[in-house]
C-alpha cells in the first residue's frame, strides 16, 4: 500500500492544480481520515479506497467556477487512465470512480459503497477543527472575502450570507456536517471537531467584546 501511495503522491504532484486548501497536505489528512474511518468498518476495500482518495480533487476547479458542481465528475473521469496504469482492475476503476463522484458535497450524488462513504466522510472531515479553522482563513485570503461582517459578525441580526463573510460558510454548512456523516467513526469525529471550532468562535467573540448567539450553539445539538 506505501508503494502504491507513494505512485499516487508523485502523479498527483504532476497532474493536479493545488491551492492553499487542496493541495497534497490536503490529500494525505483526507486518506488519513479515511484509513481511520476504514479500521472501524467491515468489507472495505483499501486499495480502491486510497485510489479514490489521492485522486478525488485531480480536476480541483476554483470554488467560484461556473462549473465547479461538476469537477467531482471530471476528477473521476480523468483519474480512469492512471488507474489502469496502476494496475487497478476494470471493477475496481469503476469503484473508485463512484467514490471520487459523490464525494463531492456540491456534486449531490449519494454514495453506494463503503468506500464512497468513507471518502465523503473523510474529506468533509478536513473542513473541521484545527485544519477547518485554518482553511477558513486560506480560503478567505485567496478569495479576498473578509473574515466576518465588523457590524455584526455573528449575524444576531442580519441574514447569514457565506458570499459576503467566511464566517458565515460555518453556520450555513460546515457546522453542519457532523450530522450528515454516513460513517459512525466520521460523526463522532466531526462532532468534537466541530466543538472546537465552537470554542474558537466563543473565544473570537469574546476577544471582540460581544456575545456569540445562541444560534450557533444550537447547530451541534
Amino acid at each position: 500500500m506505501e508503494a502504491l501511495r507513494a505512485e499516487l503522491r508523485a502523479i498527483i504532484q504532476r497532474e493536479m492544480e493545488q491551492d492553499p486548501a487542496h493541495d497534497i497536505a490536503h490529500l494525505d489528512r483526507v486518506w488519513a481520515n479515511a484509513h481511520r474511518i476504514a479500521k472501524s468498518e467491515q468489507g472495505v476495500n483499501l486499495r480502491v479506497l486510497l485510489g479514490a482518495t489521492y485522486f478525488h480533487d485531480l480536476v480541483n476547479l476554483p470554488k467560484d467556477a461556473h462549473n465547479r458542481a461538476e469537477a467531482s465528475r471530471m476528477s473521476a473521469e480523468k483519474a480512469a487512465p492512471f488507474l489502469t496504469d496502476l494496475g487497478f482492475t476494470s471493477d475496481e476503476i469503476k469503484a473508485a470512480q463512484h467514490a471520487i463522484a459523490a464525494h463531492s458535497y456540491s456534486a449531490g450524488i449519494p454514495p453506494e459503497s463503503f468506500e464512497a462513504e468513507i471518502l465523503r466522510d473523510a474529506d468533509r472531515l478536513d473542513a473541521l477543527g484545527a485544519v477547518g479553522i485554518a482553511r477558513t482563513f486560506m480560503v478567505a485570503g485567496t478569495m479576498g472575502r473578509p473574515l466576518l461582517d465588523p457590524n455584526d459578525p455573528f449575524a444576531a441580526d442580519r441574514d447569514l450570507d457565506d458570499q459576503l463573510w467566511s464566517i458565515d460558510h460555518w453556520h450555513l454548512k460546515l457546522l453542519q456536517l457532523p450530522h450528515e456523516m454516513v460513517t459512525e467513526k466520521g460523526r463522532k469525529i466531526a462532532r468534537k471537531r466541530a466543538r472546537l471550532m465552537l470554542a474558537y468562535l466563543k473565544q473570537l467573540a469574546k476577544e471582540m467584546d460581544t456575545d456569540l448567539p445562541d444560534h450557533w450553539a444550537k447547530l451541534l445539538q
